[in-house]
């Protein structure tokens, strides 16, 4: 009989509860859970966004964002394009940063008027616009407006059927949209006629040129002959004199004396260097700014003969409020231009409590010629050197208490009529134009909404460049990513 003991065969480790691994798991999926929507709430409500763009495509400026800080309305917002319009992608980034600067004052909508046809039918019964074409719908109760593509867009001057895109205006116009709907009650200039002009269609031309203007910034534009009147009409926000060719008579600068004499007044001078207005003139010298009568220009004798240049190449202030936000733009100011006398330290302006300042300025090749009738003319003692001023800005009660200046009056003089002709005229001339309208009716924040630049880039590829971008993307890349996987799958199977 073995006396070897009999083997005990020790106790298993007891075996986890089942219930206890099923609660530990789904409280980890929970926190799981919870973590992951966690985040994304609020990484969906405090983001930060950066326009990493060359030209800061995406960044709208601080006039629009101060307009929307201020909104007390809510406004409907409906991009009518097709997906493949060339603006499309612009269009909406853009709305979608009015909707998020909006404080939810701000609603967007987008509407393929080829793919969505029954939401762009319910549109038009809502709104009552035929949106026969593409465009921007923008709505504040009842009031509606319809900015169409070409209101969006500047393209080059060509006789091509496609004109190339070179400006994008997009945040200009859909602002001064959301201003007109907003604010209702339009303002109202008046615009000096009878007095004839340089040619037959040049009045024609400023008055369609102002006319648009006026769609965008929320104002009318009327005529007013003087001498059918007795004073400037009392409702009027401004009054604009635009290529004058004839005076003034007493009773007339009489009239806009006692207009520019009032509580709140605003004036708009286009001269016309041609024209003979000598009364008009010595009022203008009295404010500040006084029309010199000769020509700005430039001239030189070339191998192939005499070249005479009365177009100008000229700058923009960067003080004023005006042209702050156009001072690093460069302008040409076409037709024929006279400089101004400005006059900064005149005792009797700081007596009347008058600043002026000046707006545009020509470049340095450019002098005011006295004798420019000439063949050849040269820079001698009575001509006027440089700085050579083409627009001054003129403001009467002017107080540091930025809450107090709604009671001054201003003025914008310029030495040249052709600035809005049709033919000749440019975006940055009208931004002038617009921002000195908004200036002279006290609208400051309007002013500073600038262009973006479209730009077309190409890449040159030689045959065998193009050849390896084929290759790899067709055969190399994919291949890489086939044994990837596979090596993923190996590994997994040998484990």
């Amino acid at each position: 009989m073995s006396d070897t003991p009999p083997t005990t065969t020790p106790a298993s480790a007891p075996m986890p509860r089942r219930l206890g691994i099923g609660v530990n798991v789904l409280v980890q999926i929970f926190l799981t859970l919870a973590i992951f929507f966690g985040i994304n709430r609020l990484s969906y409500r405090y983001h930060a966004r950066w326009d990493l763009s060359p030209q800061q495509n995406y960044t709208i400026s601080s006039a629009t964002l101060n307009y929307l800080d201020k909104l007390s309305k809510d406004v409907f917002i409906a991009n009518v394009f097709a997906r493949d319009s060339k603006i499309y992608g612009d269009v909406q980034t853009l709305l979608e940063e009015y909707r998020l600067k909006g404080h939810g004052r701000v609603k967007v909508r987008s509407i393929d008027p080829v793919r969505d046809i029954e939401r762009a039918e319910s549109l038009k019964a809502e709104t009552g616009l035929p949106l026969d074409q593409s465009g921007v719908v923008v709505r504040v109760g009842s009031r509606t407006r319809f900015i169409t593509e070409e209101e969006l867009v500047v393209r080059e001057n060509s006789t091509e059927t496609q004109r190339r895109i070179k400006e994008f205006r997009g945040e200009d116009a859909i602002t001064s949209a959301i201003i007109n709907v907003v604010e209702g009650a339009e303002r109202k200039f008046y615009i000096v006629v009878g007095k004839g002009a340089r040619t037959e269609g040049s009045l024609i031309d400023a008055m369609a040129s102002i006319g648009e203007l006026g769609r965008q910034q929320n104002f009318q534009l009327f005529p007013l002959n003087l001498t059918e009147v007795s004073q400037v009409p009392t409702d009027a926000d401004g009054v604009l004199l635009v290529g004058l060719r004839y005076d003034l008579s007493e009773s007339e600068i009489a009239m806009i004396k006692s207009y520019w004499e009032s509580k709140r007044s605003g004036m708009l001078v286009l001269l016309d260097p041609s024209g003979e207005t000598p009364r008009l003139n010595a009022y203008l010298g009295l404010q500040g700014v006084l029309p010199r009568g000769d020509r700005v220009l430039y001239a030189e004798s070339t191998g192939t003969g005499t070249r005479k240049e009365f177009s100008v190449q000229a700058v923009f202030d960067d003080e004023s409020t005006i042209t702050r936000q156009l001072a690093a733009s460069t302008t040409t100011l076409p037709g024929q231009s006279e400089s101004l006398e400005v006059r900064f330290d005149d005792e009797y302006l700081k007596n009347q409590n008058i600043t002026v300042q000046p707006l545009i300025g020509a470049t340095d090749r450019y002098w005011g010629e006295k004798n420019y009738l000439e063949d050849l003319p040269v820079v001698d003692d009575e001509d006027n050197k440089k700085p050579i001023y083409l627009a001054a800005s003129i403001e009467r009660g002017t107080v540091t208490d930025e809450k107090l200046r709604v009671d001054s009056c201003r003025m914008v003089v310029v030495g040249n009529s052709s600035m809005l002709d049709k033919k000749s005229a440019l975006a940055v001339n009208r931004d002038f134009v617009a921002g000195s309208l908004n200036w002279i009716i006290n609208r400051e924040s309007y002013i500073g909404i600038p262009p973006k630049q479209k730009h077309s880039y190409r890449i040159q590829l030689t045959q065998k460049q193009g050849e390896i971008i084929f290759w790899s993307t067709t055969f190399v890349f994919p291949s890489f990513v086939l044994c990837l996987g596979m090596l993923v799958w190996a590994s997994r199977r040998a484990a």
